[in-house]
Formats: C-alpha cells, sequence, structure tokens
C-alpha cells in the first residue's frame, strides 16, 4: 500500500461543487447498543464528531421518562396531553437506580425483533434480565415492541421501540444542528449497521429514523464503514496495472455482537471526462461472519450473576432466606450490579484485580467483593473459543485463510480484552498483523459520514467505490397451477452498491398474477414482499390486437435487485414484450399510442430513472422462472462498430407493466398511525420546549430578585 499523504487535511476531502447558500449538511449516524455517535460534515465543518451537551464524544444508547409528582411528591400526576420530563444519555442512566421501570436504554436488540416461544427468546429473555424493571412486550399484532410507563395515564398507548429511538435520534440530530449553527438543518443521514440485520430490523430502523425527522441517505454496515475510514487518506495498488489487491478483514466487537468482514482493498484506472483516465479505489466486501450474542453485554452478565452468587454466600443473607430471583427481579439493585459489571470488566483489562463494593445493596446489607483477571478469564472461558468462529466463517466464504490477510482491523470496545487479544495473536500466527490503525470507537461513524457526503450532491469527496454483500440468500416464490415455485436470485454474497447485479427474471404468466420476495433467515423463509400486476392481461391481449403476436412470443419480464438504500430485494421495472413483423411508422408509432392509452407515455416517457445510477451500470443476469439456470450480460454492452440497418419488418414492442408492492413479515403501521406517532412525538417536543423557556424565565427572575 503507498503511504498516505502527510500534509493532507480533511479539508482537501471536502470539496463544495454548489454555491454555499444552497448546501446542506450530512450526519454520519453510528447507533450501538451502548453508546451513539454521530459525524457532521457541512462546509467549514469537514468529519467533526458531534458532541453531547455535555462535550463527550458518545452518548449513552437511553432515553428516561421523569414522572411529574404532585406537591407533597407522594403521587405521581398524569393527565390527557400531559408530558413529562425527559432526560437522555447519562442523565437517563442516572435515574436507574430511583426509577429503573422509566429508564429505557440498550434498546437496539429489540428493533424488528419477533416473537418467539416463552423460554427461548433470547432476544426479550435477555433484555427482561438486565432491565427487569421496565414494563415491556413484544405484540406481533402490531409488528413491534411496546413500553408501558408510569409517567402516563392508564389509557395512553404505550410507546414503540421505534418512537423511543426515534427521541435517542431527535436528541442527536439537535446536537448536530446546534454545532453546525444558527439555521442550519441537519436531516440527511447514513446510519450503521450490523451485517446480520434482517429485513424486518432494517425497515424498524429505517422507521425510527423517520419518526426523527431524518432522512436516511443509505444504510451502510459496520465493517464497511470501517473499511471506508481507513481508505479516506490511502491509495491502493492499482490492479488496472497489475497490481496485487489487498485483503483486510474488519473484526468488531462492541457491546452486543461480534462480526467480521473481509474486504478487498485496490485502485482502479478508469474513464474519466472525454479522453482522460482517473485512478479510483474501490472498497468492496468479499463475506461476513457473526455472532449476535458475543459481546460486551454477555461478558458483564457473567460477572453479575457472580455477584449475585457471591451475594447471597452471606451469611446475612442465609440467615433472611433470600433467593436468587428476589435480587434478579429487582430492578434498582440489578441496575447497580450491571453498572458495576461494566465498569469492573473495563478494569480488568489494564490490571489485574478489581474490588467492588455496594452500600446497603439490600437495606441493612452492604456488599463488597474482589473479582480477579484470573476468575473472569475461568468464568469467560467459553466466551474466548466463540471469537474465532465469525472469522473462520467469513474466511471460508471467500475460501481464503488467514496467511492471505494484509492485516486483521480492530474495532469496537470489546477488542481489548486480554484474553481476546492473546485469541486473536494465537489465530493469525503473526501478531503484527493486528492493528490498531483505526480509532476503535469512531472509525465506522467517520465512515458513515464519508459516504452521507459522497452521496450528498453538495460535496465532492475522494472518489471510493464501495460495495457491501447481502448477508442473507433471498429469492422470489409464485404460483404455478396447483403448485408453488420457487427461485432463487441472490446470494448471501450478492454485492449490493457498485457493481450490483440486477436479475432480468422471465415468467410465463400472460395473465396478471402475484408473487412473492423473501429472505432466507437460517432454516426459515421471511417473507419480504408480494409484488401484484395490474396491467399484465391487459397489455398482453393490446400486443395480441394491434400487432397480431402469439402467446407463445410473449414474454412477462421482471428486473430485480438489491436495493442500494438497504440492501434488500426489489423489482425495479417490468415489462411484457413480443417480436412483430408489422411496419411501424417511424413518426408517431401505433406501440406508443398503445401505450399512451394504457396510461405508460410514450418510449422517451418510459425510460426508467434511477437516483444515484451509477455512469457504469453493473451486469444484468438473465433468469428463468421456471428454472435454475441463468445467464450473465453485460450491463453496459454497446453497439456493434459496424452499423447494420434495421430490418423494418422485425422489431420488438414492449408496454411496461405496472405492479403494487405489499410489505410482509411483521405487520407495518399504516398512514394514520405513522402520522399519529409523529404528532405526539411533535407533542412531547413542544412540552421540553416550554419547560426549558418556563425554567429559563424562573432563573432570569431568581437572578434579578437577588440583584
Amino acid at each position: 500500500m503507498l503511504p498516505p499523504p502527510k500534509a493532507a487535511s480533511l479539508l482537501s476531502l471536502l470539496l463544495l461543487t454548489v454555491p454555499h447558500s444552497t448546501l446542506a449538511a450530512v450526519l454520519g449516524l453510528d447507533a450501538g447498543q451502548q453508546n451513539i455517535k454521530a459525524t457532521l460534515v457541512k462546509p467549514g465543518i469537514p468529519l467533526e464528531i458531534v458532541l453531547t451537551k455535555d462535550s463527550k464524544r458518545k452518548e449513552a444508547a437511553a432515553v428516561a421518562f421523569k414522572p411529574t409528582l404532585s406537591s407533597d411528591r407522594k403521587s405521581i400526576l398524569t393527565g390527557a396531553g400531559q408530558f413529562p420530563e425527559r432526560a437522555y444519555g447519562p442523565d437517563a442512566l442516572a435515574l436507574q437506580g430511583r426509577m429503573p421501570g422509566e429508564v429505557f436504554a440498550g434498546l437496539k436488540p429489540l428493533l424488528g425483533a419477533e416473537l418467539q416461544e416463552e423460554g427461548k427468546d433470547w432476544v426479550m429473555d435477555g433484555y427482561k434480565a438486565q432491565y427487569p424493571a421496565v414494563q415491556v412486550e413484544q405484540v406481533n399484532e402490531l409488528g413491534t415492541t411496546v413500553f408501558k410507563s408510569t409517567a402516563f395515564e392508564d389509557s395512553e398507548v404505550p410507546w414503540s421501540v421505534e418512537e423511543l429511538m426515534a427521541m435517542e435520534f431527535a436528541s442527536i440530530k439537535t446536537n448536530a444542528e446546534t454545532m453546525a449553527g444558527k439555521g442550519s438543518g441537519v436531516e440527511d443521514v447514513v446510519l450503521t449497521i450490523p451485517p446480520f440485520y434482517t429485513a424486518m430490523e432494517k425497515r424498524s430502523l429505517l422507521r425510527a429514523a423517520d419518526l426523527a425527522g431524518l432522512n436516511v441517505m443509505g444504510l451502510v454496515s459496520d465493517g464497511l464503514a470501517v473499511g471506508l475510514d481507513y481508505a479516506k487518506t490511502r491509495t491502493f495498488p492499482d490492479v488496472s496495472k497489475d497490481g496485487k489487491p489487498e485483503h483486510h478483514l474488519v473484526l468488531d466487537m462492541g457491546a452486543g455482537a461480534t462480526t467480521a468482514t473481509l474486504l478487498r482493498f485496490q485502485g482502479k484506472t478508469v474513464k474519466d471526462i472525454g479522453r482522460f483516465n482517473k485512478t479510483v479505489q474501490e472498497v468492496t466486501v468479499l463475506s461476513t461472519g457473526w455472532d449476535r450474542t458475543l459481546g460486551g453485554d454477555a461478558l458483564n452478565e457473567i460477572i453479575v450473576k457472580d455477584y449475585v452468587h457471591k451475594f447471597l454466600t452471606k451469611p446475612v443473607m442465609k440467615s433472611r432466606g433470600i433467593q436468587a430471583d428476589e435480587i434478579e427481579k429487582n430492578g434498582r439493585i440489578m441496575s447497580r450490579l450491571w453498572k458495576e459489571a461494566e465498569k469492573s470488566r473495563l478494569t480488568l483489562s489494564a490490571n489485574t484485580e478489581t474490588i467492588s463494593s455496594f452500600e446497603e445493596l439490600l437495606p441493612e446489607i452492604d456488599f463488597k467483593t474482589k473479582l480477579s483477571r484470573t476468575e473472569f478469564e475461568k468464568l469467560t472461558e467459553d466466551f474466548a473459543a466463540r471469537v474465532a468462529v465469525p472469522i473462520n466463517v467469513a474466511l471460508a466464504m471467500s475460501k481464503m485463510d488467514y496467511k492471505d490477510l494484509d492485516s486483521v482491523i480492530l474495532h469496537g470496545g470489546l477488542i481489548r480484552t486480554p484474553f481476546i487479544q492473546r485469541k486473536l495473536e494465537a489465530l493469525v500466527k503473526d501478531p503484527q498483523k493486528l492493528k490498531s490503525n483505526v480509532n476503535a470507537d469512531e472509525s465506522a461513524v467517520f465512515g458513515a459520514a464519508l459516504k452521507a457526503a459522497a452521496l450528498s450532491p453538495s460535496f465532492k469527496v475522494k472518489e471510493i467505490r464501495d460495495s457491501d454483500v447481502a448477508g442473507y440468500a433471498s429469492g422470489m416464490y409464485f404460483p404455478d397451477g396447483d403448485r408453488e415455485k420457487r427461485q432463487g436470485l441472490f446470494t448471501p454474497q450478492s454485492s449490493v452498491g457498485h457493481g450490483a447485479v440486477t436479475k432480468a427474471v422471465s415468467f410465463k404468466h400472460k395473465e396478471d398474477f402475484e408473487f412473492h420476495l423473501y429472505q432466507q433467515i437460517g432454516s426459515a423463509d421471511q417473507g419480504i414482499a408480494t409484488i401484484s400486476t395490474k396491467n399484465l392481461t391487459e397489455s398482453v391481449k393490446a400486443l395480441k390486437e394491434k400487432f397480431g403476436c402469439e402467446a407463445t412470443d410473449v414474454s412477462t419480464k421482471f428486473e430485480a435487485r438489491l436495493s442500494p438504500l438497504d440492501g434488500l430485494p426489489e423489482i425495479v421495472s417490468a415489462a411484457v414484450s413480443c417480436n412483430t413483423s408489422q411496419v411501424i411508422p417511424k413518426a408517431g408509432s401505433i406501440g406508443d399510442s398503445v401505450k399512451d392509452f394504457l396510461g405508460f407515455g410514450k418510449r422517451k416517457d418510459q425510460e426508467p430513472l434511477v437516483d444515484g445510477e451509477a455512469a457504469e451500470p453493473g451486469p444484468t443476469e438473465d433468469v428463468e422462472a421456471s428454472s435454475t439456470t441463468s445467464s450473465s450480460t453485460s450491463g453496459s454492452a454497446t453497439p456493434s462498430a459496424s452499423k447494420v440497418p434495421e430490418k423494418p419488418k422485425k422489431r420488438i414492442e414492449t408496454i411496461n407493466i405496472a405492479f403494487t408492492v405489499t410489505s410482509r413479515g411483521l405487520p407495518q403501521p399504516s398512514a394514520e398511525e405513522t402520522q399519529r406517532m409523529k404528532t405526539r412525538l411533535a407533542a412531547f417536543d413542544a412540552s421540553d420546549r416550554a419547560r426549558l423557556a418556563r425554567e429559563e424565565a424562573l432563573n432570569v427572575l431568581e437572578a434579578y430578585t437577588y440583584y
């Protein structure tokens, strides 16, 4: 790899391309299970971390409702249209000791979570174990998880996890607008997501962002975001000049999960404007692996269980007959134990032992215990063996080995744990390959902001062409007589973004029908959408009557791709066509008249316009819906150099097919329900502003009184 420019500042990476008055800021947002980080890109503010109101570089992922108390402070005042005070980040967590049921933290795993069999729902069971005082329930009929708060009257509709996440996003948005300056709005955002996110989880996250007033320009996986940050000041070997690509694996170990992302970095010479060429950098995700439950919180839980076990061995606990269940269901006690467990785990990363002390953990009962690093590593030895699994999966999918890696890029707070570092050194066999050359806490959010700037028309950035992978296999199924046929479309390693393949799927259907898109999660298929044609029957009839097409010559074709926004399969166009031997006048063809009559406009009006369409589209692959075979053709084919006069008696007549898309899977809120949530959140915001204005007025009055 060529050395990065020593004097290159980030200002040189972000050059304005439109007048200053029309520019808008963009945001990169990394919403983790424990913390939320954001990076702002604005003229004069290139890639700057958004600070919290306490000038911290990250915000705890928590929101709390502080109930309004009566004058004697013995009861909670509630009423229609009345909202309590809200707290965010550390202010919210500080309330866990007094009102643990009103603090909503660590919400990320609940996004898009489906109700499972009781006792086997690791998401909900894990959340209730960590926050036993929170009134939380999954409602499959609503397609979401809801929370009940005592700060509101009983008749108040429970708050969905998307609404609570929207509050956290809106708080970050407010901080970003404050940083951007007076009159600056921040709406466009790129969000980071784990590579294992399913369609339901992505939709839930996008809904939360929409409720917060954010326009999501794209989703980027954590590993790819780190790769973009790694590439922003580096130049890689040019494969067009026989350079060898670099392969790096990003290992991201955070609070909730561990992911491994195998990336290829290379330079490439491509055609520029006119007769000139240019060199661009390419960052390509080859494969991914993950462990959804191997994270900092899982290790914290081990320490919490050790605390509970040691606490119950105290003679006073035995004499009172207190059982573990009484401790584990006490929200105040568990909030203190989890907080101390996090502190102890971090301490053991730098020290060989730590001492935890709790004053009156129970009335008149103190608790003090010591935990050594050796004891901690013995408690977590099963977790050490799991570190290699995501890495091995990512390498195996791309048929590579550790020796093929140029480096392993370390990201995430858990990566600092000593036994994990030793495990990684044993895996790669060459400690020099373990690199800490990116900011382990902020690299992902910087990469998200860089992608946001690249997607925005307001900025010109270093050209880095990136592509992700689908993560899960996907396909379609449809009725065929009395049977149901299935057709795979994309594999877990299918590209998303630059160079992505478009699948042209041919059907034998000549009448209106519907088919379904699905995503394969493990051994089960999860429905994504239902596609229903609206005018196929009418269009086939028009082709027969106007052009004499035979039924056997009519072709029905749909084009499918992985969406550049969220990586889910989508139908981008559909058409029915046939070969006709009629002579078609050059001006005002009959075909145009038929299409205009059916509401599709003339030929020039039918050319698809795709937002952000690449100058070099990816290949198109033909798929026969009744067959598993397919063939690839170039998506950028050009006419032959020797032009042959077109025969007037043979041409293809095409009519676009209108279709509707209906979401499948977890129920999605209706337009009316979405508007209700937005209205309630807006009323909550107005209540906060009124409270702050009142408090400020009281402060001014008090200052005037004592002046």
